[in-house]
């Protein structure tokens, strides 16, 4: 194992309530041992973790004190970048769970809802507004490129919070600015975006691996609203309200958002493009109001942080998460970096807390083989509690048998 025989090139994302993707990566090229020559380059598909991951590869990070899910002040991060170059600009990539993600919500009280993980949801109230700060903060700081992860998000209210902080009013029949959340959007009448901050220079990306619609039962209600601790009749209303949002969005703003049929809101044109119910309908603000393209969120990523030019005189990649199943070969980290090394002719190892897929799967995936947490510790608390010196063996196992 000698290092001129090759890097391996060590790019996990999170291990969701127990590593970044950054610490994982240590963990595995400890484990790998002192004489394999390694590049950490931790990954993130858009969702929680993003900023870390940018962050662990040489982006900046920038704090700010902004408007948290239920209106209580955060404080939250982006990841920054100054331009690289003639061609390149300076770059923020934003993370909606950092500002309004369900990690941000409140723990929950005797009294409160216990609907997400302990935390007490506001599925009727909940708004991305902290989410449009961080932007605002980001363009007058000089981005000319923002890169948005939608993922972990704690509000339906179709990304009406974050473009209020960007400068867009949504008014009632009387011209009173509604209050926070997606449950208020069946009250509008009018979107006043004459006080929209000037974006005209700046690219919008997002970066994320959700397809769904803004409305009906793909959309963003139907599908997300329940793990935001929406009941069934509240799921009905925020559809209803959203449909409102896409229908006044079309009509009377000239945005192709909704189209109406015998009194009944179809999602079509932005609001049935896919990805404009991602983060509970943010993907129909940010289509509608900041004309971004949508991109495969590891994909992406591994293009902004370099990943390709790794791979050169690579021998190994070894990649992970949390748990590895049926989500992880729908645009996860792992699926990503394994399509990306395969071109290369690179192989591809994955170092994960559970295994819920097959070989077979895996080599379809261009996975060459997969080692779990659970395979060397079967209770999952343990793994849970303790991951780092778990992942250091499988990590040994890895080099004894692949390097």
């Amino acid at each position: 194992m000698s290092e001129s025989s090759g890097h391996v090139v060590i790019a996990p994302d999170k291990f969701k309530g127990s590593l970044t993707g950054a610490e994982v990566a240590a963990r595995i090229a400890a484990g790998l041992g002192p004489g394999v020559a390694t590049v950490a380059l931790p990954v993130a598909d858009g969702g929680d973790g993003t900023v870390d991951a940018v962050v662990a590869c040489g982006f900046t990070r920038v704090e700010v004190e902004v408007t948290g899910p239920v209106g209580e002040p955060v404080l939250a991060s982006y990841a920054w970048r100054d331009a690289l170059g003639e061609g390149d600009v300076a770059t923020a990539v934003v993370e909606l769970a950092e500002a309004s993600g369900l990690r941000r919500l409140p723990a929950a009280s005797a009294a409160g809802s216990l609907a997400h993980e302990g935390v007490e949801t506001a599925p009727l109230t909940a708004t991305s507004h902290g989410t449009g700060e961080l932007i605002a903060h980001a363009v007058r700081r000089g981005a000319r490129r923002i890169v948005l992860g939608l993922g972990g998000s704690a509000c339906t209210d179709g990304g009406a919070g974050m473009m209020r902080a960007l400068g867009v009013r949504f008014l009632d029949a009387d011209g009173r600015e509604l209050p926070f959340g997606g449950a208020a959007l069946g009250d509008l009448a009018k979107i006043d975006k004459s006080g929209l901050i000037k974006i005209d220079d700046v690219e919008f990306v997002v970066a994320g691996d959700v397809d769904n619609p803004l409305l009906g039962p793909h959309g963003a209600a139907a599908v997300y609203g329940p793990q935001k601790g929406a009941s069934p009749d509240e799921v009905r209303l925020l559809d209803a309200a959203l449909a409102r949002l896409a229908a006044v969005a079309a009509h009377t703003h000239g945005l192709v958002g909704a189209a109406e049929h015998d009194g009944v809101v179809r999602s079509m044109g932005v609001a049935g493009q896919p990805g404009a119910g991602a983060a509970g309908g943010v993907g129909f603000a940010a289509l509608a109001f900041l004309a971004a393209e949508f991109r495969p969120g590891i994909e992406y990523l591994l293009d902004l942080l370099g990943f390709h030019d790794s791979l050169e005189g690579a021998r190994l990649v070894v990649t992970g998460e949390g748990s590895l199943d049926e989500q992880t070969l729908r645009g996860k980290a792992p699926a990503g970096v394994a399509s990306a090394a395969a071109k290369a002719g690179v192989p591809v190892v994955v170092v994960c807390g559970r295994r819920a897929l097959g070989d077979e799967e895996l080599s379809a995936a261009g996975i060459t083989a997969a080692y779990a947490l659970t395979d060397i510790e079967p209770d999952p608390a343990v793994c849970m509690s303790q991951p780092g010196p778990l992942i250091e063996r499988l990590a040994r196992t890895v080099a004894e048998r692949h390097l």
